[in-house]
């Protein structure tokens, strides 16, 4: 008996071995204004580029996807998505309230998947929305105590403030906090880790540049004024519908922001001043926490971790900054949709690889398991509440053996709206050339679209309009390819996948 427990133990040591660690980092409210960005699926046009080389450095030794689209453009149901591999309509989480356990089933997260394999799981900041909408962070992920981290120096009369270097000795930033926490962590893993005996899956949340933008202040010496520029497009987008404005309610929420009288009304921008000090200190926060990412980067160095350690970055979605005239997400423009997300995976990124294709964060939770060498999740079948195990996306890794393989050909996002005392949904696809949206009306108690009740549509050519300024879903000469668009969007993302996504799961 005694030789089988040293052969079973022997054999656990050796799987333990083959497979890699993960440090899994979100930035919230991130847009990919960053330097590894910069080309054609840079946000926005004429704006200059964030100061961010730590994760432009990791960018050059990952899977950098520059075509990477959330599910949905808000916190919650993006992070309940890409945390569960699975859409907002499985997940039944639209806002920022809802337990996806509660109303969309059972399902098992990366974190705790990897816990189920034999890792130690750690979480620290914001990985799920807090509170009621994760039951505090979604204890099941964890085999760690949770550090959430202390609020310091925020207030509701202040949309962005910079904080005197000498007064945060202290007191740290939030961010601070989560960075020290996560580098204290990664050195009482490391010896289990190397040793093979206990690989792990530490996820770091940092908060910024969520609002209220604060940070240090000798970080804002990045951005002279002068460089700082306001947005080309401060209009809506002409002939837009009503229902896909947003009121950016997130900004107007500070009192600084009310006292200019800004209402976040169609056509209606905040003071050119104003714009200025709120891009400069939201690009300001985004240096801070690039900063705080190179020291968690460099201690997983210094301990020796970096070579066996699969390291992902995403941000959770967009963010408009003034970009037609509006602030914040909740909408499914393109700015507020598109979100970086890289992969760097040792032996196989060391060189950087930049893909176009179009990616979406559901394919986060297939990938990173491929990419540690745990066993693969399956994809979901069609109705998989009381499928505890599966994904609703597509593995990564065949990007990187071939950047040409036969890939998606479309991304979906969505957004949900009240239209004449209606739930409503506006269903998005995002193709090579085209973003399509149709607001049709939503049943609430199947959590599925009617398709007969189209309240209004979207087409934009980002060929030549990549800003979304031109509403083109009435244009005559825009007839036949709304058609094709319109039966793609309601085919589903399972009729984009390729065949070997299909044949790795419960198929269509």
């Amino acid at each position: 008996m005694k030789g089988l427990w040293v052969f079973v133990i022997v054999n656990i040591l050796a799987i333990s071995k083959g497979r890699k660690n993960v440090l899994f980092i979100v930035m919230d409210d991130l847009r990919p204004q960053l330097g590894a960005y910069n080309g054609p699926y840079f946000p926005g046009s004429g704006q200059s580029l964030m100061h961010t080389p730590n994760i432009d450095g990791l960018a050059s030794k990952s899977l950098l996807l520059k075509r990477a689209y959330v599910q949905q453009a808000l916190c919650s149901p993006s992070r309940a998505s890409f945390m569960t591999g699975r859409r907002p309509d499985t997940t039944h989480v639209y806002d920022l309230y809802t337990y996806f356990r509660s109303v969309g089933g059972n399902f098992t997260t990366i974190p705790q998947y990897f816990k189920s394999k034999g890792y130690e799981t750690a979480g620290m900041g914001k990985i799920y929305h807090p509170g009621v909408a994760s039951n505090n962070n979604d204890p099941l992920s964890w085999s760690m105590p949770y550090l959430r981290g202390d609020h310091n120096w925020e207030d509701k009369n202040h949309s962005w403030k910079g904080i005197p270097d000498s007064l945060l000795k202290d007191r740290p930033l939030i961010d601070k906090q989560i960075a020290d926490h996560a580098i204290n962590t990664l050195q009482h893993l490391a010896p289990a880790a190397k040793s093979g005996h206990k690989p792990f899956f530490l996820a770091v949340g940092f908060y910024r540049p969520h609002l209220p933008f604060v940070f240090p202040q000798s970080f804002i010496h990045n951005y002279p004024w002068s460089d700082v520029h306001v947005p080309d497009n401060q209009f809506a987008p002409r002939s837009m519908p009503t229902i896909a404005w947003t009121h950016s309610n997130e900004l107007w929420s500070y009192q600084d922001i009310k006292d200019t009288n800004f209402t976040g009304d169609i056509n209606t921008t905040l003071p050119h001043a104003t714009v200025i000090k709120l891009r400069r200190a939201y690009y300001t926060s985004v240096s801070w926490v690039d900063s705080l990412i190179g020291n968690v980067l460099a201690e997983l160095s210094r301990l020796g971790l970096d070579s066996n350690t699969v390291v992902s970055f995403v941000g959770d979605h967009g963010w408009k900054l003034g970009e037609h005239g509006a602030w914040a997400k909740h909408t499914n423009f393109n700015v507020d949709t598109h979100a970086p997300m890289m992969v760097k995976i040792p032996g196989m990124t060391d060189k950087g690889i930049v893909s176009e294709k179009l990616t979406e964060f559901v394919d986060l939770f297939p990938t990173l398991v491929e990419a540690a060498g745990v066993s693969p999740v399956p994809l979901c079948p069609e109705n998989s509440a009381t499928v505890s195990v599966c994904h609703e996306g597509q593995s990564l890794i065949p990007l990187i053996k071939n950047p040409n393989i036969a890939w998606k050909n479309a991304s979906f996002s969505q957004y949900p709206r009240r239209h004449s005392h209606h739930d409503i949904m506006g269903y998005t696809i995002t193709t090579d050339r085209y973003r399509y949206t149709e607001w049709v009306r939503f049943n609430k108690p199947t959590y599925k679209p009617d398709w007969n009740t189209v309240v209004d549509a979207e087409l934009y050519d980002h060929q030549v309009d990549p800003n979304e300024n031109i509403n083109k879903v009435h244009y005559h000469s825009q007839s036949n390819i709304k058609m094709q668009l319109s039966q793609q969007l309601r085919a589903g993302w399972r009729d984009t996948l390729p065949s070997s996504a299909i044949s790795h799961g419960f198929g269509r």
